[in-house]
């Protein structure tokens, strides 16, 4: 039976190659965005490619969006095998200026989703499967906050902290939970940095019988 990846904040850089690496393993790709254009064009470049993608509109900052996308994948797809949670709002605002209601909002994307999609897999996970993988991407900014990036920062702290906790829960289970901490600059040209290097580091999480929860990369 083939396996399933779910990628929520699927983009052309990380996304995509995330998708092409356990797609060389045999997985099928369920991609989650907001916008269908991208992730029509992204299903396209894909399925040329000989890859299984499928595509589900859903706002990473919306729980009730998240789970009408998860709900559709389990009922078209079946359950995921490996969540990625790749979303986040980059933005660049100095902490001083950062409002409550820009902080609030974006902690929904680049936290508070990470759990809904983490609580939609999990039955599938936990009754179907009794292993899988549950992987964030984790930024440098978790370790080296900085004020120009409040509200960014505080969300890579977030989620890294997330990942620890979910992982403590879920090991019990036999369910992998951790973070890929990305500490630079993604550039296609750079040669750590660039997301064919990047995406290798969630498939060696997901295939290592034991991995520590938090990557550093």
């Amino acid at each position: 039976m083939t396996q399933l990846i779910a990628i929520v904040g699927m983009g052309e850089g990380n996304g995509m190659a995330i998708a092409r690496r356990f797609a060389r393993e045999g997985f099928a790709v369920a991609m989650m965005a907001r916008n269908p254009a991208k992730l029509q064009s992204y299903q396209a470049a894909l399925q040329d490619e000989g890859i299984t993608a499928h595509y589900f509109v859903a706002d990473a900052g919306d729980k009730a969006s998240l789970e009408e996308a998860f709900a559709a994948i389990e009922a078209q797809l079946g359950s995921p095998d490996v969540l990625v949670y790749n979303a986040a709002i980059p933005r660049m605002q100095n902490v001083l200026e950062t409002s409550f209601d820009n902080l609030v909002s974006d902690f929904q994307a680049n936290v508070a989703g990470a759990l809904v999609a983490t609580q939609a897999v999990l039955s599938g996970m936990q009754t179907d499967q009794k292993t899988g993988t549950i992987l964030f991407t984790g930024g440098g900014f978790a370790l080296y906050p900085h004020p120009d990036f409040a509200s960014l920062s505080i969300g890579k702290a977030g989620i890294r902290s997330l990942a620890y906790i979910l992982g403590a829960a879920l090991e019990p289970q036999g369910i992998k939970v951790g973070t890929i901490t990305i500490s630079g600059t993604v550039d296609e040209s750079d040669a750590k940095y660039n997301p064919t290097a990047i995406a290798e580091q969630y498939w060696t999480f997901h295939a290592m019988p034991q991995s520590e929860v938090e990557v550093v990369y």
